[in-house]
């Protein structure tokens, strides 16, 4: 396989059709997200008491602060509940659209890949509906088995203040390269449910086939766009860092307006910056998707592009 072309391609197809932009920021909302808040911490500062230094005399600093939050949480038990319904819909909101977003780069790679023209994100955002189901079952089932084997693990690690991570060491070490793998095939398992059109368990067999057939195209590939993606995604929370460390090394030396200053200037930065975030992140993850579909349709036959290039808009 030629590696050059196929780094190459990825990154011509997703700057000719930035509209692949749009679905690796959907991508990345599948593959962690930040959190933000304290917006309810002055509420609970307002349940302290005192707004006089702690005496010798007096609760800890501990005490006061988790009575004044039991407190808080007793009197506004309606904005927890709307904050978990928020947070339960934001979490199926970002897996749909993780799962639309993969698929799509997976379906616009393989059009463009066939010199189609133009890609319209109408057309790509309703032609992967069909495969939703089939690529969000195989990553769900991975995640469970994943959470099965090492929840124990960890609980039992932690249950022994330690040791018993040091006896699992030689585990892990089996254990990670499993995950290494496991990824590597679920990635071609999607590339093979989309562009063949399989089920979700012909395209894990298959997945497993391509990978294990091609062992050293396949690792090179993962290796050169994790290099990738360390470099620039230090290179993208470099100003996350800056934003926040000043900020909260202010926030935990001062107290009263300025801390509140602080906090208040980080915020407006980082929603500043958060636009800018977004979009490269959703160029990062559209070009790591995009070679590795790429890897597939390289791969195997080269029949197996016509699957999906029938429904392109540019031979219709």
């Amino acid at each position: 396989m030629d590696f050059g072309e196929v780094l190459g391609k990825a990154w011509r197809i997703i700057w000719k059709h930035k509209v692949l932009w749009i679905f690796g920021i959907f991508a990345g909302c599948g593959t962690g997200g930040g959190g933000g808040g304290g917006g309810g911490s002055s509420g609970w500062r307002q349940n302290l008491g005192s707004e006089q230094p702690f005496g010798p005399g007096t609760a800890s600093e501990v005490e006061r602060f988790l009575v004044g939050a039991g407190q808080w949480i007793g009197e506004n038990l309606w904005i927890i509940a709307l904050a978990i319904l928020a947070i339960l819909i934001l979490a199926v909101l970002a897996i749909f659209l993780g799962t639309i977003g993969r698929i799509g780069l997976i379906r616009g790679t393989v059009q463009a890949d066939g010199e189609a023209e133009t890609l319209r994100f109408g057309e790509l955002f309703r032609g992967s509906m069909p495969f939703f189901w089939r690529v969000f079952l195989l990553s769900f089932l991975i995640g469970l088995a994943v959470l099965v084997v090492f929840v124990p693990l960890a609980l039992f690690g932690v249950v022994t203040a330690g040791v018993g991570f040091l006896c699992m060491l030689p585990l892990l070490c089996v254990l990670l390269p499993l995950l290494w793998v496991a990824g590597i095939v679920v990635q071609q398992a999607n590339a093979a449910m989309v562009i063949e059109d399989l089920s979700m368990r012909d395209g894990l067999r298959r997945g497993w086939q391509v990978a294990k057939k091609n062992i050293g195209p396949v690792f090179l590939i993962w290796l050169i766009t994790f290099v990738i993606g360390v470099v620039i995604g230090i290179v993208i929370v470099i100003p996350v860092l800056v934003i926040v460390i000043p900020a909260g090394i202010a926030f935990a030396t001062s107290r009263g307006e300025l801390s509140t200053t602080a906090l208040l200037i980080a915020g407006s930065c980082f929603l500043i910056y958060l636009p800018v975030l977004l979009v490269a992140r959703g160029i990062l993850t559209a070009y790591v998707e995009s070679v590795w579909a790429l890897t597939f349709l390289r791969l195997t036959r080269p029949e197996a592009r016509a699957v999906i290039q029938e429904s392109s808009p540019a031979n219709a």
